[in-house]
């Protein structure tokens, strides 16, 4: 958040309200810093850019903001992935995201382990006591921004259980690099995953096997229709969306 200029604009982000909600998913220090922004925010910004319709309809709810002071500006897809490029080898899964209770990562792991398959593990350590570990998992940290793309290329599916989100960009990331993906179906991930994913309920292990099943046997039609979707999303009409969330507001 910035502070005002004369006869200038208070802006800030918010890309999700986790901390509202979930307070026991997330860092006490995010929630204490969260708190205050997002009571800041709606008291006193102009102009609240968020980074998705689901985000913009739970501030409105949420904070009791005005719907016209809000703005969608969605998040790209940055150029290194893309389906063309070297692939890590074997034969595996592949989850992305921060060790941290709402990404669900203990039922991707049981997901893999009923199906027999490795879940290489992408992602920092975290909070909550997560961890990537047991039978057929490998956690692999952070890696390179070389290492990623690959990885998301070589997997026979990316799996993106998470509990809540305020968009979901690995799912377009994966997607940018020909990689069928699994996605939650709660509705926080209904726009990062378009129509080009197969969704499952995060809470149901069965039902996340079984699309994991499913996304490897469509491959050929899945892979198609998330790179179109990836394609969607730049940094460039991010960037028009935020100067146009300011112009309105002058």
């Amino acid at each position: 958040m910035y502070p005002p200029q004369r006869g200038g604009i208070r802006s800030t982000m918010i890309h999700d309200l986790v901390p509202l909600h979930f307070p026991d998913w997330v860092h006490r220090r995010t929630q204490r810093m969260h708190g205050a922004k997002y009571a800041h925010a709606a008291r006193a910004c102009d102009v609240i850019v968020v980074n998705s319709r689901f985000t913009a309809d739970d501030v409105v709810e949420t904070l009791a903001v005005d719907r016209d002071r809000i703005h969608v500006a969605y998040p790209g897809v940055d150029s290194a992935f893309t389906p063309d490029g070297s692939r890590a080898e074997g034969e595996y899964l592949l989850a992305v995201g921060t060790l941290e209770p709402r990404k669900n990562l203990a039922n991707a792991i049981a997901a893999a382990q009923q199906l027999g398959v490795e879940l290489r593990v992408v992602g920092p350590r975290g909070w909550g006591g997560v961890e990537a570990e047991g039978r057929g998992v490998t956690w692999l940290g952070y890696p390179s921004d070389d290492e990623l793309p690959a990885l998301y290329r070589g997997a026979t599916a990316f799996v993106y259980p998470s509990r809540f989100e305020g968009f979901g960009i690995p799912v377009l990331e994966a997607m940018a690099c020909g990689t069928p993906c699994v996605v939650s179906s709660h509705p926080s991930l209904d726009e990062a995953a378009g129509d080009a994913a197969v969704r499952a309920d995060p809470d149901d292990v069965d039902a996340i096997a079984a699309a994991v099943d499913r996304a490897r046997g469509e491959r050929g039609e899945l892979v198609p229709l998330g790179l179109e979707h990836a394609r969607r999303f730049t940094w460039i009409e991010n960037g028009r969306a935020h100067l146009a969330a300011w112009e309105a507001a002058r």
